[in-house]
């Protein structure tokens, strides 16, 4: 089985060098295979998501490597790490960060068009993955007019509407109610599940880690299994 996602030795720090500095990852390295969702735990300010932000090449570490489907992208420059982020990364954050004057469709279609892909292509996945999720009643909402749990669906199609290789989330139900939250999470592993990704999900919800293939907890700057 080959590896979607390996980090190496990775070291991130903060006010480097200085009395008061603070050592987030520290000689970090995982690997995520293809197919596998791994739960990622961690207490608040453990750095679970500068870890996120690092495997999805939105921050550099200090030291280490990030390689993407055997890609090495730590020392890439910007519009390398840009076109990986775009083609094959999906990003799902606590808060749904829809663009509010958008439709759900329009919110999903929006980065495809950014991936180059036509309007009506890009329109038809847009409805394929509403209709995966139960939204296509929904389709022609704008956030403002959805629930919290069907923005967050949504927001699930939106990083998954190019495609990508590997989904990164942070909290993805943490905004929502305990009912709502198992709900919309067992909607989000279905998708994973359909769609053969590989996925790392930063979770307090030990429950819902549970339901994962593989939980790791991170703390003192390093990675163990639970």
């Amino acid at each position: 089985m080959s590896d979607v996602l390996v980090l190496s030795a990775l070291e991130k720090r903060y006010n480097r060098g200085k009395p008061n500095e603070i050592v987030v990852l520290q000689n970090l390295s995982l690997r995520i295979p293809k197919g596998q969702v791994t739960a990622l735990v961690a207490p608040s300010g453990a750095g679970k998501s500068t870890l996120l932000h690092i495997a999805g090449l939105l921050d550099t570490p200090d030291s280490g490597t990030v390689e993407l489907e055997g890609t090495d992208l730590s020392g890439a420059r910007d519009g390398v790490r840009t076109a990986a982020r775009r083609e094959k990364l999906g990003f799902v954050y606590q808060f749904h960060h829809l663009l509010p004057e958008f439709s759900a469709t329009e919110n999903i279609v929006l980065p495809q068009l950014a991936n180059g892909v036509a309007r009506k292509a890009a329109e038809a996945r847009a409805a394929d993955l509403l209709g995966r999720v139960g939204l296509t009643s929904r389709a022609a909402h704008r956030p403002s007019a959805l629930s919290g749990g069907e923005q967050q669906r949504v927001a699930f199609c939106r990083a998954l509407a190019n495609g990508p290789s590997l989904l990164l989330a942070d909290e993805p139900t943490g905004n929502l109610d305990p009912t709502t939250s198992d709900t919309v999470f067992d909607v989000l592993m279905e998708l994973v599940r359909e769609t053969g990704l590989s996925a790392l999900i930063a979770t307090h919800n030990l429950a819902l880690a549970a339901k994962m293939d593989r939980v790791l907890r991170l703390d003192a700057g390093g990675l163990t299994e639970e």
